[in-house]
């Protein structure tokens, strides 16, 4: 499957999530088990920014929780997508990267944790993970999933999500195509733009994107040696991901790697993010 997504125009990978999206603010929104799962909600907006990219090959990763909230049927209207969905799975949010495609898209991504006055802020995880540094940078999904697409020569070309997340990735990747889907204010809060706008803005934004050339946009990369610090929101956590690999126990709850091959880098926070996951039992 990776790199035969079709015969069109420009290949197209988006890594969908889903709390950087206009209408959402709190985990309630984004939990399937949830009442108040806002699956409309996101699909007004994905459905908005696909129409502009209908001339292009389009892989459109689901990358949220368990990976099952795109359904399936949007491949109804939109055959020129294909879909990646559900989990766990190698390389999670970048799952079928690969130096075929033109363009990667982060569709509804949101700030990185910590951030200050970030709609549902968090990094790879809301629960386990405190920060993340690589090289010294303080990190977002956004900037780790862009230098993985970097090892195959694939520029970040656009980002979709809150006004904080865009504010953040400017700094490192200046002339991607940026749109705010809201302006963050609190945690669990945010100034919505009307609907039509939000829909209008992503449609004219992926028009754009499918005209302009690849070469109008840089790859982003982390100069080696790549470090990676993890700390994380307890110290049994730090216990358990201990015996990956390459991993050394700085303090109570933080973990440390270094490596020159930065996939090495993306695998082992992976890692460490399933082990976390699947420990709950113990925490």
């Amino acid at each position: 499957m990776e790199g035969s997504v079709g015969i069109m125009g420009r290949k197209v990978f988006i890594s969908f999530d889903f709390e950087g999206l206009a209408g959402i603010t709190s985990w309630n929104d984004v939990n399937k088990e949830s009442s108040d799962y806002k699956r409309q909600t996101m699909l007004v907006q994905l459905y908005a920014f696909l129409e502009g990219l209908r001339d292009c090959d389009v892989l459109l990763v689901d990358s949220h929780a368990s990976g099952d909230n795109i359904p399936w049927e949007i491949t109804n209207d939109f055959p020129n997508v294909q879909l990646v969905s559900g989990g766990i799975r190698k390389y999670y949010m970048m799952y079928g990267i690969d130096d075929s495609f033109d363009f990667v898209v982060f569709f509804g991504y949101h700030a990185g944790v910590g951030s200050l006055e970030a709609n549902m802020d968090h990094t790879y995880s809301s629960s386990s993970i405190h920060n993340i540094w690589i090289n010294g940078m303080l990190m977002n999904e956004a900037l780790i999933n862009a230098a993985f697409a970097g090892l195959y020569n694939v520029p970040v070309t656009c980002i979709v999500g809150d006004d904080k997340v865009v504010q953040q990735t400017k700094l490192y990747i200046p002339n991607a195509l940026y749109l705010s889907t809201k302006q963050s204010i609190a945690r669990h809060s945010a100034v919505m733009k009307p609907m039509p706008t939000v829909v209008k803005e992503l449609r004219d934004l992926s028009t754009k994107l499918s005209k302009i050339s690849k070469e109008a946009f840089d790859v982003f990369r982390f100069e080696k040696p790549v470090e990676m610090i993890v700390e994380f929101s307890d110290t049994l956590r730090a216990d358990l991901v201990s015996s990956v690999p390459l991993v050394e126990r700085m303090d109570g709850r933080k973990v440390r790697i270094v490596h020159d091959d930065y996939k090495v880098i993306f695998e082992a926070l992976l890692a460490m993010t399933y082990i976390c996951a699947g420990a709950k039992v113990l925490l």
